[in-house]
């Protein structure tokens, strides 16, 4: 068996024909175990012929145990997007996960740019991996399991991604990660102009970050509102952002002066200039 199917080893007689054969049966994903059973050899037996279909481009392995077969499109590229395998990899580690920040709003539909990594977020402490032209960046948060996502479909499956409010939350905590405030407030404005944001969700969600993030996120969709020319009811999000009593800096690192925003009880020490 892999996985749950029953291999039919009429058609794969040979040890080369496993990726083709994987992708024909709509198989993207197969440990080593799985390809002793389906050649039906012994598992020390294996090592040297996935070392081989690597050799040729035909084989991809991002962890240790675990195989991607390559089309005939990537084969140039010697591994596959991240998107194609992301899902059963995480499976396999047994790690909650999800793609975020820069990555998932390029999947809604909010970024300018391709991102230069594909960004996931999960509750282990997982090392940064690049395969040549394919980057993945960790970002470890115990809060995993906890955030909305949504199921998006692959070319392979589906992967888990941060819903918008997440995404934005998400931003504003680790603003590093979605290319600075700036560039953050572009993605708002993509999401609001798209009409993706439910406020009300993301004040409820907003209650599970840091003090500081809604009174940011706040600033931030009210600038950007006024920008792009959305109506967006904001109350819900006030309340939650005065449950901190202390102001709190736009810029986390930045200096301790500028303009104070009562509404959102912030000092405005940066300039944030969006791109829309």
């Amino acid at each position: 068996m892999i996985g749950s199917r029953t291999v039919d080893r009429s058609r794969l007689t040979v040890p080369r024909d496993l990726p083709d054969w994987l992708i024909s049966h709509g198989r993207h994903w197969i440990t080593t175990d799985e390809i002793a059973a389906a050649l039906a050899i012994p598992v020390e037996q294996v090592p040297p012929i996935v070392a081989r279909l690597r050799r040729a481009g035909r084989l991809f392995s991002p962890i240790r145990g675990g195989y991607v077969p390559i089309p005939a499109e990537y084969r140039s590229w010697q591994v596959v997007p991240a998107s194609h395998f992301i899902d059963p990899m995480m499976r396999h580690l047994d790690h909650d996960y999800y793609v975020g920040y820069l990555s998932a709003a390029e999947v809604h539909g909010a970024a300018h740019q391709r991102p230069q990594v594909f960004q996931v977020i999960t509750d282990a402490r997982l090392i940064d991996r690049t395969f040549d032209r394919v980057r993945i960046e960790f970002t470890t948060s115990a809060k995993t399991a906890t955030r909305p996502t949504t199921a998006v479909n692959t070319p392979t499956g589906t992967m888990n991604v941060s819903i918008p409010e997440t995404t934005v939350l998400d931003l504003i905590a680790r603003p590093a990660h979605g290319g600075g405030l700036s560039n953050i407030a572009t993605i708002i404005g993509e999401f609001l102009g798209d009409g993706l944001l439910d406020i009300s969700r993301l004040a409820s969600l907003a209650k599970d970050y840091p003090a500081a993030v809604p009174q940011r996120t706040g600033w931030m969709l009210e600038q950007v509102a006024e920008e792009v020319g959305a109506e967006v009811d904001l109350a819900p999000l006030a309340e939650v952002a005065h449950a901190r009593l202390k102001p709190t800096p736009l810029a986390a690192a930045g200096r301790q002066a500028g303009p104070f925003n009562d509404r959102w009880n912030i000092l405005v020490n940066t300039d944030v200039e969006s791109d829309l």
